[in-house]
Formats: structure tokens, sequence, C-alpha cells
């Protein structure tokens, strides 16, 4: 019997802009929209290539304890082409000459927010009243952090 689909897995869109170079914009069935830059799924490909340099980097970086390790500049990676790959993925080919990465829906939807508690926290400065120092006036400054949910720093 095969495996039911989570209908929140499916896309319902995909724009793939390779000319423009804007990255991936997936609209899924239940309504939540994503947008990916290229170079966010270059370093993210899940690949057996990619997943063994991550793991070796993660493994040598635990080695190296607290002495800072600083990255070789490369250019930004940019698409050449894109493709489908059946009904289940998308396959890009980039700059680099990288192209073995098949991104599954199911990988992209889980990559496109992070739903957990470890969501990277961002600080939101609001113009509100203090509500616990009423005689401050109103355009003092609040700061709440949130989780990102498919929002890129800027």
């Amino acid at each position: 019997m095969p495996i039911p689909i989570d209908t929140r897995k499916k896309p319902s869109s995909v724009k793939v802009h390779v000319t423009s170079g804007a990255g991936v914009d997936i609209v899924w069935s239940d309504g939540h929209s994503s947008h990916f830059d290229f170079a966010y799924l270059r370093d993210l490909c899940p690949c057996a290539l990619c997943n063994d340099e991550r793991s070796k980097k993660d493994a040598l970086a635990g080695t190296m304890g607290s002495a800072a390790v600083l990255p070789m500049f490369k250019p930004k990676a940019r698409a050449q082409s894109a493709e489908a790959v059946g009904n289940y993925a998308v396959q890009i080919k980039y700059s680099d000459g990288h192209s073995t990465g098949i991104y599954s829906f199911d990988y992209l939807r889980t990559i496109s927010y992070a739903s957990a508690p470890s969501a990277p926290l961002r600080l939101v400065h609001r113009r509100v009243p203090h509500r616990c120092h009423p005689e401050q006036k109103a355009t003092s400054t609040l700061c709440e952090s949130r989780r990102g949910r498919d929002e890129r720093p800027s």
C-alpha cells in the first residue's frame, strides 16, 4: 500500500527564475508560499557529495574547538538551468558545475521555514506605549523577539 502524500508538501505552483537569477518561488497547496535564493539552495544541496562535505566540515569544526576557521571566498552560485524531475522534484544546474542535487518538494517544504524552536531569533523594533511604565511616552521603543519564518535578512 502506498504511503499517503502530505498535501502540505504538494506544490500548487512552482516558478524557477533562472534568467533573472531571482530564485525559486513555490506556492503550496495549503496556501503557504516560499522563496528560495539559488545560493541558499546550493548551500543546502541534498546530494550525497554535498552531505559528505558538510559532515566533514562539521567534524573539522568540532576538532578545532574554538579556533576560528575562515572560509575561502567563492562567488555566489547562480543557476544555469533547471528541470522538473517527475512530479516530485526539481534539479538545478549551477554556475560552479554542480548539478547532482535533486530537490524534492518534501525537502523544499522542510527547509522553507523553520517551525522548530531552533529557528533564528530576530529583533523587531516597534514604537508602542509601555504597559509597565505608563508614564513614558507612546514613542518609546519596544523590542520583541520573533522566530524567523520564511524571512531572510536583507
